[in-house]
């Protein structure tokens, strides 16, 4: 069987003080996950259990994602999680309070004929 993406998912999220790219990135991902409904999943008898669920985190500083949490984060499938350089940081007027956006592309797979 080949798999195959069923669906992809964009969401954005982010910390407008404090700088943390992973309260954004997570928030990236619960905006992602509340603009869709998978209920064909079971009307079609696919096991929710069986999906491939791949997240990819876009931020200015990637190394500064906690992936694993970000992958916990997701409440069913087999989840993969990486962050990458993109989003955008808008520093405070004073410099000590940057704002962090991170945007979020959750695909869904499954093995299929």
């Amino acid at each position: 069987m080949a798999s195959k993406r069923i669906i992809l998912e964009l969401g954005t999220g982010n910390d407008l003080h404090g700088g943390d790219y992973t309260k954004a990135a997570l928030r990236a991902v619960q905006d992602a996950l509340h603009h869709s409904s998978l209920a064909f999943i079971r009307t079609v008898g696919l096991d929710i259990r069986a999906m491939q669920v791949e997240v990819t985190i876009g931020v200015q500083q990637p190394d500064k994602v906690d992936v694993e949490t970000v992958r916990r984060s997701l409440p069913y499938g087999v989840v993969t999680a990486k962050a990458v350089k993109g989003g955008l940081d808008v520093p405070g007027e004073d410099s000590h309070d940057m704002a962090v956006i991170a945007s979020a592309a959750i695909a869904v797979r499954f093995d299929l004929p």
